[in-house]
């Protein structure tokens, strides 16, 4: 077997799970793409890239091994040998290096033992504070080691042993680490949204990272924020999620504009130029300028899952936003500014109309796309019709008040406090309910008060 059928035929067995496959050379250099991250992220990464990528399958899976060897995770290690092998067959870096597993498995026993030695004798000492060192240095040590669930738990118990707000906002930061690595997304916003809440004004770090757990990319991150997302990553995110949700002039205030956002979009000139192209009315160039990088969103370990449904949101807006100066548009035009191949773009307008993102009907006959005409004099009668119903009960209160007036029957404020002074009561007390209370009200000529009521 080659190694292009070796690749193919591992890259197959993903494809068959679900798997998201690209075939095209991406863009990005591998080996700069990676400086951008540290720690798991990156190894992460590199085995997303090497079940992925049919170029880069083999150099991405020798750099995750290469990166396991760096760290304590057997298993990890383990994972990516397997891979290789699978992909290239002859490849040496794809080796098991028993020796290695030997001795760090070793290590690693006797660091866990030493740990929770350590963690008892805190606990014996029934000093809060070392022991919830003890379980933030047993947390990070299963971490290390790849035993996520031994992580989680050594920092769920570090919690109840927290004192200040800091040590609160680090134990929320570690959990939601580890939950991001077991892709479980509702603990992670929880903990992040918990660690905002109690990070001050001193903690700036500590209020980033929580706002890039939760999704808001708008903070200016530094390097030590590599284990999480790279500025590149916050320029894509948030560019194609702006792409999919924000007319031309949200794009224009809140995103060109945005002082903040605006020096993360230097780190992806493709995404400032389709957004720029967005906001001038060029929408097939801003559509293939992000058809160009497609193939590298999908390599990219949160987006993956997600460019299937952002892009088709993008091209309806690019559609939208294209028809919305005109009456009707021929359908030739659309086809030449919006067509693809082995693609109906009438079926696809046919869709848009059905689902009401498109205000318009199809000639299928002349092969026009009409607007939907507002019937404006219609619109108008109905608008003067109230109005003019609203003077006429306005007019018939006016005149009612003014007949209760002439008939004596109106109440004034010296008429009431008489009232409740001869009953007795005090201001915000109930009416008594009894008869011995009851006092008559004046009594009105009939035909006055036929006259004021009935009017």
């Amino acid at each position: 077997m080659s190694a292009s059928q070796a690749v193919h035929s591992f890259l197959q067995q993903f494809q068959n799970r679900g798997s998201i496959i690209v075939n095209e050379q991406p863009k990005f250099d591998l080996d700069l793409y990676l400086q951008n991250y540290c720690g798991r992220s990156r190894f992460d990464r590199l085995i997303l890239i090497g079940t992925s990528c049919v170029p880069l399958c083999v150099d991405a899976l020798q750099a995750a091994v290469s990166e396991a060897m760096t760290g304590r995770d057997v298993e990890r290690y383990i994972k990516a040998c397997q891979y290789l092998r699978s992909a290239a067959p002859g490849d040496v870096e794809g080796e098991v290096d028993e020796e290695w597993i030997q001795s760090m498995e070793i290590d690693n026993k006797l660091e866990t033992q030493r740990l929770e030695d350590e963690l008892k004798g805190y606990k014996n000492n029934l000093i809060k504070e070392t022991i919830r060192m003890g379980h933030e240095d047993l947390g990070k040590h299963y971490q290390s080691i790849g035993d996520l669930y031994n992580a989680m738990e050594a920092f769920t118990r570090m919690h109840k042993d927290v004192s200040t707000t800091k040590h609160i906002a680090d134990c929320c930061l570690h959990i939601s680490r580890v939950a991001l690595q077991q892709r479980d997304w509702q603990i992670v916003l929880n903990h992040a949204n918990r660690m905002a809440g109690q990070g001050s004004s001193e903690e700036s770090a500590t209020q980033a990272k929580s706002n890039i757990l939760c999704g808001v990319a708008l903070m200016c991150l530094g390097n030590e924020y590599s284990d999480l997302i790279s500025p590149s990553d916050i320029a894509i995110y948030g560019g194609l999620t702006a792409l999919a949700t924000m007319d031309r002039r949200e794009l224009q205030q809140r995103v060109l504009e945005n002082v903040s956002f605006r020096s993360f979009l230097e780190h992806e000139v493709h995404i400032r130029k389709a957004i720029n192209f967005f906001i001038n009315g060029r929408y097939p160039s801003c559509l293939s300028t992000l058809e160009s990088v497609r193939s590298d969103l999908l390599l990219d370990i949160y987006l993956q899952e997600h460019v299937q449904h952002l892009f088709p949101k993008i091209r309806s807006k690019c559609i939208e936003q294209y028809f919305i100066p005109y009456s009707n548009v021929t359908i030739q035009s659309l086809e030449a500014a919006f067509g693809r191949p082995d693609h109906d773009i009438e079926s696809e307008l046919a869709t848009m109309i059905g689902q009401k993102s498109l205000k318009a009907r199809i000639d299928t006959k002349q092969r026009l796309l009409f607007a939907e005409s507002k019937d404006v004099r219609g619109q108008m009668q109905a608008e003067a019709l109230e109005t003019a119903q609203q003077y006429e009960k306005e007019a018939k209160e006016r005149l009612r008040r003014l007949n209760l007036i002439a008939a004596g029957l109106e109440v004034t404020g010296d008429a009431m406090g008489q009232a409740i002074e001869s009953t007795g009561l005090v201001a915000g007390q109930s009416w008594p309910q009894h008869d011995d209370l009851y006092i008559q009200p004046p009594i009105a000529s009939a035909a006055s008060m036929h006259a004021a009521v009935n009017f």
